[in-house]
């Protein structure tokens, strides 16, 4: 067996095995993943006299908005982070805001996120003291999805809705960027979903027999 199908292996049974666990309010998994979208802004041709306004259809960039989705699908509950970046600093920010404000209460928050280099503990102390960085780090239960299988992380279908429902269409700046977000996030959230995860580890063991190994 390959190396990398068995640790692609490991680490998927390792989430599945996460999300079956029970609902636990003190031990809530939680997914969280990252997406960005290019700010785009209409150029309007003046109107002249007998003229109406035009909109020209060449487009300007305006600059590139970033958002963190922090997901606990068994609560039916999502929040959203508007960034300008997706460093390090970003994501320390993000599990600080996740750990101390939304799951204050909670005795250890169980992570799921994909492995991009910036997503580990590392970010936490190039943001924050050694002793502010460790009580962070321990605050967490990591788990990471395989290489090539961030669509594991659950966070990843929230993001997809999210572009489907409020981001399809160009925004100019930032400012209604974060307007929009906020809006489906508090009206997403109104209306409780859930995700229905339906792939189990014994599924797996049968869609993906070829990544498993043969034993004799």
């Amino acid at each position: 067996m390959p190396q990398a199908d068995a640790e692609f292996v490991a680490k998927m049974e390792d989430i599945l095995a996460v999300y079956e666990r029970p609902y636990d309010p003190l031990c809530p998994v939680v997914c969280i993943d990252e997406t960005n979208k290019q700010l785009i802004k209409e150029t309007r041709i003046p109107c002249e006299p007998g003229q109406p306004e035009k909109v020209d259809s060449v487009y300007v960039r305006n600059g590139v908005a970033d958002v963190f989705m922090i997901s606990e699908p068994l609560a039916g509950k999502r929040e959203t982070v508007v960034t300008q970046t997706r460093t390090a600093l970003d994501f320390a920010a993000v599990l600080k805001y996740t750990s101390d404000i939304l799951y204050k209460g909670a005795e250890k928050i169980v992570l799921v996120t994909d492995n991009l280099n910036t997503h580990s503990p590392a970010s936490l102390y190039k943001a924050y003291p050694p002793e502010e960085a460790r009580r962070l780090t321990e605050r967490f239960e990591w788990h990471y999805t395989p290489k090539h299988g961030s669509w594991l992380d659950m966070a990843e279908i929230e993001i997809g809705i999210m572009s489907r429902q409020a981001l399809s269409k160009p925004l100019p700046d930032l400012n209604r960027f974060k307007e929009q977000v906020r809006h489906w996030t508090v009206k997403r959230n109104a209306e409780h979903v859930k995700i229905n995860w339906q792939f189990k580890t014994k599924d797996a063991r049968i869609k993906l027999a070829r990544l498993y190994p043969v034993v004799v």
